[in-house]
């Protein structure tokens, strides 16, 4: 475990920095039960938390839900129209952002979401031009947990695995900050603890412990 600051710190998008969870499962929730798959938000954030609307479309329909040829395309517009509505960044990230900013230390984002999605629910607050030219997503790395996008992020930061950090909410994004060697942080919001430490995550519940954690104090 690292005893000193990390010189990167590799943050996922929905549920870590910004509230977008909730808000997109009712949307997919409400699709799904429309097509004949009747299916909670709850259900939706068990199922889904991580993977990628290609995985969800793919997942419902081995469920058994009747999905139109254009689905991903109806349900991503449906879910940017309720993400421009309004999402509000996670509590404590602003404070833990302008910490390593003022240590020096880098920062990153790797989502298994689309580009589109994390422009329209970062821009609001800010953080989307905090980070530019340091996202990474799933249109051009294969989705986690594959670690393409983290081993992209060291290289563009000139950071080796040893000296950096992910902190992610889900089960395939820590994976992906494992099989790159990095340490993983696993911020469970919504009860995921056991499945973020099955896959080798430290586990915080809130991110305000992640400073201390991290040893920034």
């Amino acid at each position: 475990m690292q005893n000193t600051p990390p010189k990167l710190v590799i943050f996922d998008c929905d549920g870590v920095l910004v509230d977008t969870e909730g808000p997109v499962n009712e949307v997919i929730a409400a699709s799904l039960t429309r097509y004949g798959l009747p299916v909670s938000a709850h259900e939706c954030q068990a199922l889904f938390i991580g993977g990628t609307i290609f995985g969800v479309h793919d997942e419902a329909k081995r469920r058994g839900a009747d999905l139109p040829d254009n689905w991903v395309d109806e349900t991503l517009a449906a879910i940017f129209a309720r993400i421009e509505a309004g999402v509000e960044v996670i509590d404590g990230v602003t404070t833990l952002l302008d910490q390593l900013d003022k240590k020096g230390i880098a920062t990153a984002i790797a989502s298994n979401g689309p580009m589109g999605k994390m422009e329209r629910s970062l821009g609001p607050s800010g953080l989307w031009s905090r980070f530019e030219g340091r996202i990474y997503s799933r249109e051009g790395f294969t989705p986690k947990p594959a670690p393409d996008m983290v081993l992209q992020a060291l290289k563009d930061a000139g950071v080796d695995a040893s000296e950096a950090v992910m902190i992610d909410d889900s089960a395939s994004g820590c994976m992906a900050a494992v099989n790159a060697h990095v340490r993983a942080i696993g911020f469970a919001a919504e009860g995921q603890d056991d499945s973020l430490r099955a896959v080798g995550a430290e586990v915080v519940n809130h991110i305000d412990a992640i400073a201390e954690l991290i040893h920034l104090p």
